[in-house]
């Protein structure tokens, strides 16, 4: 038995031992504070949404900056010529000289992996359309316009774009709803842009992009080179006759 209790004196604590165990003390405070709580933002469980049918890509390296995807979409789904409420941005940077070919940024909704325009919407307007290949799209009948769609788009500029006469946020659907659009839209059909595009700078297809960076969406579409015929070292070029 500790001598200290035998006698019924109290034990002296020296003050190296007292700062000691008072900093340890200190310490594990800190650490209990820092650490997340359960149910808490940082420890919410991830949720898995099923991955789209079909994307657009873009080789922004063929862009000629025209805009005519972005008057086909306005077109298709508003039935007006205005490029702000297309779903598809071209932004030029011309006024800042910016070299080729960053001087022209395809902005294209990428129907992410995991979206977070249909993650925190409140009122379930953005969703995974199942009937149409789970793409993202918006229900703006749903749409209360709280702009959290905007907000939560982690791309710049925001895939999600809003309406300020109907005050309520669109984003691409591939043309399943376009009812100005004469064609068939949607993962199997014809989206406005893909198809009015002069240079060929947008295609639509059906694997997911890599989801790292712009990268994966931003794609080498330059079509092959053409096979030139074969001729011998030394045999003259054949002669074409002139047309009359």
């Amino acid at each position: 038995m500790d001598e200290n209790k035998k006698s019924g004196t109290p034990k002296k604590v020296l003050r190296r031992d007292f700062l000691t165990r008072g900093a340890a003390v200190a310490t594990g405070a800190a650490i209990a504070a820092g650490a997340p709580k359960i149910g808490s933002a940082q420890t919410a469980t991830k949720v898995s949404y099923p991955a789209s049918k079909a994307y657009i890509v873009y080789d922004s390296r063929l862009c000629w900056g025209c805009q005519s995807c972005m008057y086909a979409c306005s077109m298709g789904h508003q039935g007006e010529a205005n490029p702000s409420l297309s779903r598809i941005q071209i932004v030029r940077d011309a006024p800042s000289f910016t070299k080729y070919p960053q001087d022209i940024v395809m902005s294209v909704c990428r129907h992410c992996a995991a979206p977070l325009c249909v993650q925190n919407c409140p009122v379930g307007a953005a969703h995974i359309d199942a009937e149409n290949g789970n793409i993202r799209v918006i229900d703006e009948k749903k749409c209360i316009g709280c702009k959290t769609c905007l907000k939560m788009c982690p791309q710049r500029p925001h895939r999600t774009v809003w309406n300020p006469y109907t005050n309520k946020s669109s984003k691409c659907d591939m043309c399943t709803n376009a009812p100005h659009w004469g064609r068939k839209g949607g993962p199997d059909g014809e989206p406005a842009c893909v198809t009015i595009c002069p240079s060929h700078a947008l295609k639509l297809v059906h694997e997911m992009p890599s989801q790292e960076d712009v990268a994966g969406y931003d794609v080498d579409l330059v079509p092959p080179r053409p096979k030139m015929p074969e001729r011998k070292p030394g045999t003259p070029p054949a002669k074409t006759e002139p047309k009359s």
